[in-house]
C-alpha cells in the first residue's frame, strides 16, 4: 500500500488524533478532521466542520453509551456531539487504529471507547495501543489478541486519548513505519 492512496479520518484533538494527524502528513497520507461548531482542537489541516444535521446523523442513544461503556456521559451535554463526530471518524475509516487503554471489562477508557465499540458493532478491523501494557492489541473473536497492526486499507480511523504518552506517540510512529516503508 503506498501512502498516497491512503486518507486518515481523525479529529484534531490534543493528543493521539493530532500524532495521528502529524505522523500522517509526514508520510503522505491525505487527512481529513471532523469537528462542529463550538469544538475546540488542535490540529485544524484539513477541516471538515460538521452541520447539525451531519451530526445528527450519528446520533446515538446515550443509553446505549452507557451500557455499552459502563459509564454514563448524559450530564455532559457536549458529550454527544464528540460522540457524534466520533461516529463521522469511523464511519469513513475502514480500519479503526485507537490509542488509549484498555479495562478489564474489554472497554477502551474514556469517550475514545466509543470508536472502539463503534467498530466492533460495524466489524471493522480494530486495534487498539493500550498505553498501560505498551503493545498493540487487535479485537478478533470477541477478545483482545497482542497484535502489531498494519495499516491495510485506503481509509482508516486514528483516535485515542488526549493524554497521549511517549509510548503512544511511538506506537503510531512505528505504524505508520511498519505500513510504509519502503522495499
Amino acid at each position: 500500500m503506498r501512502p498516497e492512496d491512503v486518507t486518515l479520518y481523525s479529529g484534531g484533538a490534543r493528543g493521539a488524533e493530532a500524532a495521528f494527524g502529524e505522523t500522517a502528513e509526514r508520510y503522505g497520507v491525505a487527512e481529513v478532521n471532523f469537528t462542529f461548531e463550538g469544538h475546540h482542537i488542535e490540529r485544524t489541516r484539513n477541516t471538515r466542520l460538521l452541520t447539525p444535521k451531519e451530526l445528527a446523523k450519528g446520533d446515538v442513544s446515550m443509553a446505549e453509551v452507557a451500557r455499552r461503556l459502563g459509564r454514563d456521559y448524559s450530564d455532559r451535554p457536549w458529550m454527544r456531539r464528540i460522540l457524534q463526530s466520533i461516529w463521522h471518524q469511523v464511519n469513513n475509516g475502514v480500519q479503526v487504529f485507537v490509542v488509549g487503554v484498555i479495562q478489564n471489562d474489554g472497554t477502551v477508557k474514556g469517550g475514545t471507547g466509543w470508536a472502539a465499540e463503534l467498530a466492533k458493532m460495524w466489524n471493522r478491523p480494530l486495534h487498539v495501543f493500550d498505553q498501560e501494557k505498551g503493545h498493540w492489541f487487535t479485537w478478533r473473536n470477541e477478545t483482545w489478541i497482542e497484535s502489531r497492526p498494519v495499516i491495510g486499507h485506503r481509509t482508516l480511523c486514528g483516535t485515542g486519548t488526549r493524554n497521549l504518552n511517549e509510548a503512544g506517540r511511538a506506537a503510531i510512529e512505528e505504524l505508520f513505519a511498519r505500513s510504509f516503508r519502503s522495499g
